[in-house]
């Protein structure tokens, strides 16, 4: 698996960064397409990134997909089994409070700033805060869909946006490919999920 394959601007790209972008892309489409088989794949492409992250000294978004790991089968079991928040319905779309939207800006700042300085402190990362923000961000995003939160894809946009340029100053080309076509994914999973918001908003309850 972590043989080279080919060779892309100059870095050398493995089988196991290649399986792992696959899975990865097939996830968010399910995700985008309200398909609840994209949480185990979530789980596989999620445990094979940990393995490529800290063979690559990310420690933070290696750490991080070990907790993905868990996050997706509790993801998976929400829209399996969830329930929406009146405790009736079953779990669909929905927009979160302005409450809501500002507790997740404080989390992700807090997060990314310990982080951050727990990375710098007791890791060989040479990049601990670049490294620390889209994880803290990511862990966020994850709970927002397993929830259906519509502004889950607002935070993906913003975390694929911030990995791209993390997975290219790694040298990591095909993974900053990746975060960059899953930065367009976001944005057209946030419009179709605004659709259906809206289509379900105008069925009766």
């Amino acid at each position: 698996m972590t043989a080279e394959l080919f060779v892309l601007l100059g870095t050398p790209v493995t089988a196991l960064e290649v399986v792992a972008f696959l899975l990865a892309v097939g996830c968010v489409v399910c995700n985008i397409r309200e398909l609840h088989w994209g949480w185990p794949l979530s789980i596989a492409s999620s445990l094979l990134y940990g393995w490529l992250f800290a063979v690559n000294r990310l420690y933070g978004e290696a750490a991080l997909q070990g907790l993905f790991v868990g996050i997706s089968a509790w993801g998976w079991w929400q829209w399996l089994r969830g329930r929406g928040s009146d405790a009736v319905r079953v779990l669909r779309i929905r927009a979160m409070a302005a409450g809501g939207v500002l507790r997740v800006l404080a989390f992700w700042g807090v997060g990314a700033l310990a982080l951050g300085m727990a990375l710098a402190r007791w890791t060989d990362s040479d990049v601990p805060f670049l490294d620390a923000l889209p994880t803290a961000g990511s862990v966020l995003g994850q709970w927002m869909l397993a929830r259906k939160y519509l502004e889950n894809w607002w935070v993906w946009i913003a975390v694929n946006t911030l990995s791209v340029l993390l997975f290219g100053w790694k040298g990591l080309w095909l993974t900053a490919l990746l975060y960059a076509a899953l930065a367009v994914m976001a944005v057209a999973g946030l419009r179709g999920w605004k659709a259906r918001l809206a289509r379900d908003r105008r069925l009766p309850a």
